[in-house]
């Protein structure tokens, strides 16, 4: 169990810094390149092509994370990343991505209890920066 453990720590410790980087850049650029690293991360969190995770409906990429066994340890940073990335598309006037991105987010936080508005302590950092201005 302790492996198990560890093991996601890492997990997460990774995604976070690669998502925190990506949302940055995303954010300084403007280059939805930025945001598309963003998506590949969530895919591969859950194991996923980064195709099939960005064009999964809400409800689906909620049955591929529970799938994937470790939805419940990870669903809060998915969701916080799917919902940042969501704003930065709107910024960049692309309402469609942000409206899947967001809905998708929504979804993930309502099935596994996770607040939308929180900030997991990992992009505590990131968020005073670029999100909450």
């Amino acid at each position: 169990y302790m492996l198990q453990r560890d093991y996601i720590l890492e997990i997460i410790a990774d995604f976070s810094r690669a998502v925190t980087q990506a949302l940055k850049q995303a954010y300084d650029t403007k280059d939805p390149k930025s945001l598309e690293i963003v998506e590949q991360q969530v895919a591969e969190l859950i194991d996923l092509s980064p195709e099939t995770a960005c064009a999964l409906a809400p409800d689906s990429l909620v049955t591929m994370m529970l799938l994937s066994g470790v939805a419940d340890s990870v669903a809060e940073y998915v969701s916080y990343a799917l919902e940042r990335a969501s704003r930065i598309y709107d910024q960049l006037g692309n309402t469609d991505a942000s409206g899947l991105r967001h809905l998708q987010a929504q979804a993930v936080a309502e099935s596994f209890n996770c607040d939308l508005s929180a900030v997991p302590k990992e992009f505590a950092e990131l968020e005073a920066e670029c999100f909450e201005k």
